[in-house]
């Protein structure tokens, strides 16, 4: 470690004491590894997954008897309308498997290999709900347009209402609760498949249009509805891939940037806030932040310092469970800043 790079603080676990310490709490926290994950930490992260999971079965019930209801409905109706937005309904039911599987692995701890641990299996579960959406959607415009060309009657028009009735109210209720539960937790992934059920539910409206057009004798109505359910589709498809984009290039909502400035800037000895970095590894955030400090602080005064700051970032900014802080001095009257000549040489 040079002489002018004081500190590089990295805790993971919650702290629920002031932000100043004795001086005895300093000098234990100086003289242990700075490289830890205790319980208080990893109960509130495992316990976000273990919501996250729970959401995820519950929906895949209440997902699952909705397309088995409306599947019966399809069989004895033909219609290619409640076709698609059955086949649709199944395909986000299943959507449960790869996010489920990623909220196990994210609970896995960090390995030499895998050194910031599973958390990004999250972000493949997104990519694959992605391509899930992008499946269905394909299928029920290949469906719609096959009816279109060969227009046939729908059967059982009254059954085909009821099930479009009970497909809105199953993908309501499913949308509200995911997206509710990854807004809690901070999962992308999981908030994109409830917006996917949030559209399931008014395409399931659109084939109850459907249906009144079949019953007044027009044959079209029920593929030109498909159409229309298609480009539903495709519509949550480019949100969720725009939501599930960002997640993958490490995008965060710029007000978590300024609330951890302003917290690093109230504490005190934090002359300045350098380079700051936020991202996230599954629902949970990671930081990295240079903060400066009097050049004549000493090393211990450097690293009192940073671990408060440390401790200000945990504490104001939401699903923070690690934070990286280097303590850097102030240049003297023209010195450069080390940051600036080192982001030039590495520019060159």
């Amino acid at each position: 470690m040079s002489d002018r790079h004081h500190h590089g603080h990295d805790h993971e676990h919650t702290h629920r004491h002031p932000h100043r310490h004795s001086l005895g709490h300093r000098l234990k926290h100086l003289l242990t590894p700075h490289s830890h994950e205790t319980a208080d930490k990893l109960d509130p992260a495992l316990e976000s997954s273990a919501r996250g999971m729970r959401a995820l079965w519950v929906s895949l019930v209440v997902l699952g008897v909705t397309a088995l209801a409306q599947a019966v409905v399809v069989a004895v109706s033909g219609s290619v309308a409640l076709l698609g937005d059955t086949v649709h309904n199944a395909a986000d039911a299943l959507t449960a498997v790869p996010l489920g599987i990623a909220f196990v692995l994210g609970r896995r701890a960090a390995t030499r290999r895998f050194t910031y641990g599973y958390g990004r299996a999250e972000d493949l579960a997104g990519i694959a709900i992605v391509l899930t959406i992008a499946a269905s959607a394909a299928f029920a415009g290949w469906t719609a347009i096959e009816r279109l060309l060969d227009p046939r009657p729908v059967q059982h028009v009254p059954a085909v209402a009821v099930a479009a009735l009970v497909g809105f109210a199953g993908n309501e209720w499913v949308a509200r609760y995911r997206i509710r539960v990854g807004r809690d937790i901070g999962s992308a992934a999981l908030v994109a498949d409830g917006l996917h059920a949030r559209t399931d539910g008014f395409t399931s409206l659109a084939v109850l249009l459907g249906a009144g057009g079949s019953a007044l004798g027009w044959q079209l109505a029920d593929p030109l509805v498909g159409l229309a359910i298609t480009a539903a589709i495709a519509l949550v498809l480019r949100d969720a891939a725009r939501e599930v984009f960002r997640r993958v290039m490490d995008a965060v909502d710029p007000a978590l940037v300024d609330r951890a400035e302003r917290a690093l800037l109230k504490v005190e000895g934090v002359r300045g806030v350098g380079e700051l970095r936020l991202r996230w590894i599954g629902h949970r955030l990671r930081a990295e932040v240079a903060v400066v400090v009097d050049g004549d602080a000493t090393v211990r005064q450097a690293h009192a310092i940073a671990v408060d700051a440390e401790h200000a970032l945990l504490h104001a900014v939401p699903r923070l469970t690690a934070a990286l802080v280097h303590a850097d001095p102030a240049p003297l009257p023209g010195e450069a800043d080390p940051h600036l000549t080192l982001a030039h040489h590495m520019a060159a």
